[in-house]
């Protein structure tokens, strides 16, 4: 039987991906725009977090948001009441977003006048955290209501986020959720990655939140001095 030809094109791909996403967040740095990628599942609170940190940051930052999804501009339109510069990003049945897509949607946010982009990705906990979007600090987002198990069925994910935000955490007593067995969980994964606890519903934990987000802003400031 003749030999067939393999090709790894997986890795190809995710090479390319990768020298596309240096020369992105190269060229954002000479900008001096700060991209944060979010991740998340669907449902997780995404675009509520979001109205929460622009709230919180929008009188110390010139904000930008990209609101990517599969269809509809759902999520776009409730980011617009907040006052934020934001577009809406198309997949077309993509599950993730790239650094070759990212690029495209900052061209059209048009982020000159922009100082803190932020990439609200396709709600997915597999895809998204395969392919780096140039993206200067990666988040993700994990709800009570998902389970406390979440780091280890999805050990990519919470490798990749510099930050896990906790979120729903008012209705706690009403799930089986082991907060600090999930935080054990995500030191297993990242043992560097902070987790913060909020309810982007109420408002609780957004000030450590934005704290984190500010203070990951200046120290990115001051590296590019």
């Amino acid at each position: 039987m003749k030999d067939v030809r393999i090709l790894e094109i997986r890795q190809s791909v995710f090479a390319d991906n990768d020298r596309q996403a240096e020369a992105l967040r190269a060229e954002l740095r000479e900008k001096g725009v700060f991209l944060l990628n979010l991740m998340s599942s669907p449902g997780a609170g995404k675009t509520t977090t979001l109205m929460r940190t622009i709230e919180a940051l929008g009188e110390a930052f010139r904000i930008g948001v990209m609101e990517a999804d599969i269809d509809s501009d759902v999520d776009a339109r409730t980011i617009a009441q907040s006052g934020a510069k934001v577009i809406q990003l198309h997949t077309g049945g993509m599950c993730h977003l790239d650094a070759a897509m990212t690029r495209q949607g900052l061209e059209g946010l048009e982020t000159g006048d922009v100082e803190l982009a932020i990439l609200e990705n396709v709600g997915n906990l597999v895809c998204p955290a395969e392919f780096d979007t140039g993206a200067s600090r990666n988040a993700m987002i994990l709800s009570v209501p998902e389970g406390d198990d979440k780091p280890l069925k999805y050990p990519l994910m919470f490798s990749v986020c510099d930050v896990v935000l906790i979120n729903k955490i008012d209705v706690l007593p009403y799930f089986d959720f082991d907060l600090e067995k999930c935080r054990e969980y995500i030191r297993m994964r990242n043992p560097d990655a902070r987790v913060i606890p909020i309810c982007a519903k109420t408002g609780e934990g957004i000030d450590a939140w934005a704290d984190w987000l500010r203070a990951e802003i200046r120290s990115w400031r001051g590296s590019m001095q």
